[in-house]
C-alpha cells in the first residue's frame, strides 16, 4: 500500500510499505477515507524527536472496516468510524479508569500509545491506504453510514476531543471566562468547546491573522501579540483581573514575539493571564527529550517556568495527552445533531500522494494549510 513515510529532518515521502494484517483476533482492519496532518506530526517532521526514519506518520484517522479479527463482538465489517489517536487495551487499571492515554499495555514499559508516532509504540500510521487497529472492539468509534460530514467527522480522532480535554483540565464552567494561547488547530478546537460550553468570554492569542479571523468567526475575542503584550489585552479585558481559565495549545516550540524560540514562554503567560486561584489546562505537548532545543535544559525538558508565581497566586494545572475516548462519542453526538461542525478548521483536501508538498506548506504556515486533511 502507498503510505506517508518519515525520510529524515523536513522530509516525508508517499512509499509502498507492507501491507497491515491481522496480528491479534481483537484487531481489525481499515481502508482510511480521511487522514489528518497534525502540528504534532510537525514536531517529527522538524526534527525536534527522537524518531527515527521509516515511520509512517498519522494519527488522526477515520475509514471502513475492511476485515474483522475472530474475537471481535461489537465492529463489523462495512462499519464507517473513527479512531482515536490513542492505542489502549480497555482492561489496564488506566483504561479502567477512563485515562485511556495513560494504557499500560500497549507500550511497555511507558504509559500510552499511538499511531505512527515517536515512543509511543510499534502502531504504524494511517496517512496510509489501510491501518491495522488493535483492541478494536474498545478502540473504534462506530459512526453513522455513508460520506456526511465526514470532516468533521474526522476531527474526532484528536483535535476535538483535545480541544474539548483542554477545558476540562481547566476546569471552565459556563459563564466563566478563559484565555487560550494558541489559534493552531487544537487552540481553535479548545476555543470552540470553551464556546460550546457557555463560556462567557474567549480570549485567544495568536498572531497568524487567518488564524485570528478564523478564532473570531466562532466568537472568540481575538489577541494579537505582535500588537501588544498578550497578557496586558486580557487583564485590560477582564477588569484587571485576569481570565478564570486558561489554555496552552502550544507547547514547547513557543516563540516570542521576537522569534526567539523559548520554551516555556507561554507557560509564564499563562500564569499571568489568568486570575489568581485560576486553573490551567496544558494540552501543548511538551517532551523529556527536544533535539532542536535552544539550550542544554530544555533539550531534556527542564524549563524556566515561573512556579513562584504560580505558586503566589494559587492556581492549579492539569497537564497531559488527552484521552479521546471520554469524549469522542459525545462529541460526535454533538455532530450528528448539527450543534457543532468542527470542520471548519480543516483548510485544505489533498491526495495522499501530495502529502509531502502539503507537509512543507503546513510547516511554513502558509495562508491555506492551517489543517490539511489527506484523501487515500
Amino acid at each position: 500500500m502507498r503510505a506517508v513515510v518519515y525520510k529524515g529532518t523536513n522530509e516525508v515521502a508517499v512509499e509502498q510499505v507492507d501491507d497491515p494484517r491481522l496480528e491479534a483476533p481483537t484487531d481489525v482492519l481499515v481502508r482510511i477515507t480521511t487522514t489528518a496532518i497534525c502540528g504534532s506530526d510537525l514536531h517529527m517532521y522538524e526534527g525536534r524527536t527522537v524518531a527515527e526514519t521509516g515511520i509512517v506518520f498519522g494519527h488522526e484517522n477515520m475509514g471502513i472496516v475492511e476485515e474483522v479479527g475472530s474475537g471481535v463482538t461489537r465492529i463489523r465489517k462495512g462499519d464507517r468510524i473513527s479512531l482515536p489517536f490513542n492505542v489502549a487495551c480497555g482492561f489496564c487499571k488506566n483504561c479502567l479508569a477512563g485515562k485511556s492515554a495513560f494504557c499500560l499495555t500497549v507500550n511497555p514499559p511507558y504509559a500510552g500509545g499511538a499511531y505512527g508516532y515517536v515512543g509511543m509504540g510499534p502502531y504504524t500510521g494511517g496517512q496510509a491506504e489501510y491501518l491495522r487497529v488493535p483492541f478494536a472492539d474498545y478502540n473504534a468509534l462506530v459512526l453513522p453510514p455513508g460520506d456526511e460530514h465526514e470532516n468533521d467527522y474526522a476531527m474526532l480522532a484528536d483535535i476535538f476531543p483535545t480541544g474539548y480535554h483542554a477545558t476540562v483540565l481547566a476546569d471552565l464552567n459556563p459563564g466563566e471566562s478563559i484565555v487560550v494561547f494558541g489559534a493552531g488547530p487544537v487552540g481553535l478546537m479548545a476555543a470552540y468547546s470553551a464556546v460550546l460550553k457557555g463560556a462567557s468570554k474567549v480570549f485567544v492569542v495568536d498572531k497568524v491573522a487567518s488564524r485570528l479571523k478564523l478564532a473570531e468567526d466562532i466568537g472568540a475575542i481575538p489577541i494579537d501579540f505582535s500588537a501588544g503584550d498578550p497578557v496586558e489585552q486580557v487583564v485590560d479585558q477582564t477588569d484587571g483581573l485576569g481570565a478564570d481559565k486558561g489554555v496552552d495549545a502550544v507547547g514547547y516550540q513557543a516563540t516570542a514575539d521576537s522569534g526567539e524560540e523559548q520554551p516555556a514562554v507561554v507557560l509564564n503567560q499563562l500564569v499571568d493571564a489568568v486570575r489568581h486561584t485560576g486553573r490551567l489546562g496544558i494540552v501543548g505537548l511538551y517532551l523529556p527529550q527536544d533535539p532542536g532545543a535552544p539550550d542544554e535544559n530544555a533539550a531534556n525538558g527542564r524549563l524556566l517556568f515561573n512556579v513562584g508565581r504560580f505558586f503566589e497566586k494559587g492556581q492549579k494545572m492539569g497537564t497531559g495527552q488527552a484521552d479521546a475516548k471520554a469524549y469522542n462519542a459525545q462529541l460526535r453526538d454533538l455532530i450528528v445533531a448539527g450543534r457543532a461542525t468542527p470542520s471548519f478548521v480543516v483548510s485544505k483536501e489533498v491526495p495522499l500522494d501530495e502529502a509531502p508538498d502539503a507537509y512543507a506548506r503546513f510547516d511554513a504556515r502558509e495562508d491555506g494549510y492551517s489543517k490539511v486533511v489527506l484523501k487515500p
